[in-house]
């Protein structure tokens, strides 16, 4: 088979990442994208874009979309444009900050008023970040699951800050929009397990730096 018509095969899915500000929703697609984490914050406007190439079960070579909302865009006239056409939602909210979780029936209306005459319907999944502040949480986990049952949604529990589950959560989304059935070692291989650092607060942390792998991101304001 030639490079062209490998090329071919490649498909493509649009993932709109939405919730209220500074619950990590650029965090999370930088870390699955780039495999870096920003320290420090830095609100979106309107909405940064970023691309990452994955292969699921089959070889089949996945390039995800994925589109970073910025979270004062709610109000916005342009957030209907961003949503349209999209295959995937992740709601993220941030399990420390109870505020942002009920935000979320207002992003969900959204989602549902784009595209009640839709043909298709996203997969939309519940996205609960900053598990590394599982000893923080105001948002209890069966809170979560049960928001995820009334509404028909996918679950994911992940943190940026450390990568755990990043990858795992769109990866899995990308297999539930192609209709493929991930088995349980390739789910436990995309698993990267939390660990616990004692920080002194008095100092810095050491920042790690990891050689990103190619991706591409682009800013729209």
């Amino acid at each position: 088979m030639s490079d062209s018509e490998e090329e071919s095969q490649d498909r493509q899915i649009k993932i709109v990442v939405l919730g209220d500000g500074a619950c990590g929703k650029t965090s999370l697609a930088m870390r699955f994208a780039q495999e870096s984490f920003g320290k420090q914050y830095k609100q979106t406007v309107g909405l940064d874009f970023f691309l990452k190439r994955i292969t699921l079960p089959g070889n089949l070579n996945v390039t995800l979309q994925v589109w970073d909302i910025g979270g004062q865009t709610i109000g916005g006239k342009m957030l209907d444009k961003y949503i349209y056409g999209t295959q995937g939602v992740l709601l993220v909210y941030d399990i420390t900050n109870y505020q942002s979780f009920e935000n979320l029936e207002d992003w969900l209306s959204m989602v549902k008023k784009v595209n009640e005459e839709s043909e298709t319907q996203p997969f939309v999944a519940l996205v609960g970040n900053k598990i590394d502040l599982e000893h923080m949480r105001t948002v209890k986990a069966d809170k979560h699951q049960r928001f995820c049952q009334e509404n028909s949604l996918g679950s994911y529990f992940v943190s940026a800050k450390t990568g755990d589950s990043v990858f795992l959560c769109f990866q899995r989304a990308a297999a539930e929009i192609l209709g493929i059935k991930l088995n349980k070692a390739e789910i436990e291989q995309s698993q990267r397990v939390v660990k616990a650092d004692i920080v002194n607060y008095s100092q810095e942390p050491v920042t790690r730096m990891v050689n990103p792998p190619r991706s591409s991101m682009c800013t729209i304001q």
